[in-house]
């Protein structure tokens, strides 16, 4: 089952994620069809730019709980940790030699706020709706903060990353974590994916770089902290409560 589609208009690539049944969740399938599809937008001549969006009515709801309890084993065996897998792909978002802008039309929750971050442009329906969850399970939004801190309002984040409350588009574009808000993304995008079609390969290459410098950066000095942060706290006591409550529907018990 393929779970990343692609289509080709006009020097853009759109790649949509489409595994709507657990919301786009990060599972390791996922994300290796999405790296894959970068790979080949990134040696394709024809493509200028890439579209990332979704089928569903979620973007992406971050991690796939589901598949995740049994990584403290992986832990144990010293075998390799999505975390790390998750910190590769929002890297070679930000290093491919061409945009890529996020189209989003629904939720976005936890580790697609990453995605979102990673991203060159964004852009949302009015109806969509942000939230960083990872709080309610038991962790912490660890991995994406390497592309959301350099981008995003530091305050912002304070509040939404300790309340795990959920906002609209409009707070979203405020703090920085979109570019570009509407009631029909498409229209909002027109104007966005033209600029990209009449711009230089050069240009936009060289551009992108002076862009990401600085979120780069971030990474080269955080990501093997918080890769490694991010492992111990899924395989923590209260994230496996959490996880579970979250699956069961329940409240979690949290030990103090």
């Amino acid at each position: 089952m393929t779970l990343v589609r692609r289509s080709h208009e006009r020097g853009i690539t759109t790649l949509t994620l489409d595994s709507p049944a657990n919301r786009n969740a990060l599972s390791v399938a996922l994300m290796v069809e999405l790296s894959d599809a970068l790979k080949q937008c990134g040696k394709d001549s024809d493509v200028r730019a890439v579209v990332l969006t979704h089928t569903g009515t979620t973007f992406c709801a971050g991690a796939d709980l589901r598949h995740t309890p049994p990584l403290s084993a992986a832990l144990e065996r010293g075998d390799p940790y999505p975390p790390t897998a998750f910190v590769w792909l929002l890297r070679q978002i930000i290093e491919l030699r061409k945009p890529v802008v996020a189209r989003v039309t629904g939720h976005v929750r936890a580790g697609g706020l990453g995605l979102l971050g990673a991203c060159d442009i964004a852009a949302a329906s009015a109806e969509a709706t942000f939230a960083f969850t990872e709080v309610h399970i038991g962790v912490a939004p660890a991995v994406i903060s390497l592309p959301l801190l350099p981008r995003t309002d530091p305050r912002a984040l304070s509040r939404y990353y300790l309340t795990g409350e959920d906002f609209g588009s409009a707070e979203a574009a405020r703090i920085g974590l979109l570019t570009a808000v509407g009631s029909d993304v498409d229209e909002v995008l027109e104007p966005v994916l033209d600029g990209l079609r009449r711009a230089s390969p050069q240009g936009l290459r060289e551009t992108k770089r002076l862009l990401t410098a600085k979120v780069l950066e971030s990474f080269h000095q955080n990501a093997d902290e918080l890769a490694g942060l991010s492992a111990r706290l899924f395989a923590s006591a209260d994230a496996r409560e959490g996880m579970t409550a979250f699956l069961e529907r329940r409240d979690p018990q949290w030990v103090l």
